[in-house]
């Protein structure tokens, strides 16, 4: 178990962070997908600079996602942990 806060559940197979387990994790997530809706929306005219724009909250979310989730990230192959 990790010494910090767990906001996502790991996946089952392969590589990564699956679903949210905590208010904290969907918070995170909803948040996410509303700043890149209204960064697309707001630059649906000059798509030059949405990949820029949303660059940033990408790598951020990913950041956060991957340090808070329970046993960490780590190729799995389906076995109980």
């Amino acid at each position: 178990m990790s010494d910090g806060p767990e906001w996502f559940a790991p996946k089952r197979y392969g590589f990564g962070t699956g679903l949210p387990i905590s208010w904290q994790g969907w918070a995170l997530t909803v948040g996410y997908i509303g700043l890149t809706l209204a960064l697309t929306v707001t630059l649906a005219r000059h798509p030059s600079q949405l990949l820029p724009a949303i660059i940033l909250p990408t790598i951020a979310f990913l950041v956060i996602s991957t340090k808070t989730t329970r046993g960490g990230v780590r190729w799995r192959w389906g076995k109980d942990d």
